[in-house]
């Protein structure tokens, strides 16, 4: 049976790792790289770094911090935030990234996705969608969530799949930072449809939260910020409770 994967996410603003609630509020966590080598020494499977202020001046320094992280960390991690060229991923995966995740781009020229997938593989595409319930269904936002879409979840997932996306990062906008748990219908019909893996985001508050995501919500791996950003969950007591609850993590 396939592991579960546990990832850490770090929202990268200027170089340091900041926490909010539903997109907002965002407070000073503690270096990136750093943070990042803490995770990776305590067991994370993967890492996930989120470029949230990339802009034109803020694009060097995020590369260069990829750099660092590469040369820190020995588990992969992906980037997002601001990759809107094949170019943009270029720079990040020869900075060292191992996937790249594209949201806003892809929405507004969904052919990048076809692009990048086919210049170095669907395997470094990762689609990442943020997305809440608007009059009951499903829809992607762009801009960190600032700006509302006409792209359903679903269909929009499933459209990303087939142009070459190779993972799923959706984010429910709805629970994120709430540590209120992860909406796990809704992944689970997503994994009914798609054919690639899905990581979950959004929710997560508990031990029982990602065991449920991971189970119930059928999710491939389960993407958390608070709980570990706070110690409130370390990851090996973590693992070792999902293991215990019989569900497949590397140890």
């Amino acid at each position: 049976m396939v592991a579960k994967r546990i990832i850490p996410c770090l929202d990268v603003k200027d170089g340091r790792t900041v926490k909010g609630v539903n997109f907002v509020g965002l407070r000073d966590v503690g270096d990136a790289v750093q943070l990042g080598a803490r995770y990776a020494a305590e067991g994370a499977d993967e890492l996930v770094y989120l470029d949230i202020s990339a802009s034109v001046e803020g694009r060097k320094t995020f590369c260069e911090l990829v750099s660092r992280v590469a040369a820190e960390i020995n588990i992969p991690f992906t980037v997002g935030g601001g990759i809107s060229t094949v170019d943009d991923a270029a720079r990040l995966l020869d900075a060292g990234a191992d996937k790249i995740s594209v949201n806003t781009a892809a929405i507004n020229n969904p052919g990048l996705i076809d692009a990048i997938a086919a210049k170095y593989g669907s395997q470094f595409v990762v689609i990442a969608i943020d997305a809440r319930v608007v009059d009951g269904r499903w829809m992607a936002t762009t801009h960190g969530g600032r700006t509302a879409t006409d792209r359903e979840l679903f269909s929009w997932a499933k459209e990303a799949a087939d142009r070459g996306a190779g993972e799923l990062l959706f984010t429910s906008m709805d629970h994120d930072g709430t540590r209120d748990g992860y909406p796990c219908e809704t992944y689970a019909a997503l994994a009914d449809v798609l054919p690639i893996p899905i990581i979950a985001s959004g929710g997560a508050g508990c031990v029982q939260d990602i065991a449920d995501v991971l189970t119930v919500g059928k999710a491939d791996a389960a993407l958390a910020a608070s709980i570990f950003h706070s110690g409130e969950i370390p990851i090996p007591r973590l693992k070792q409770e999902l293991n215990k609850l019989n569900i497949p993590v590397r140890l």
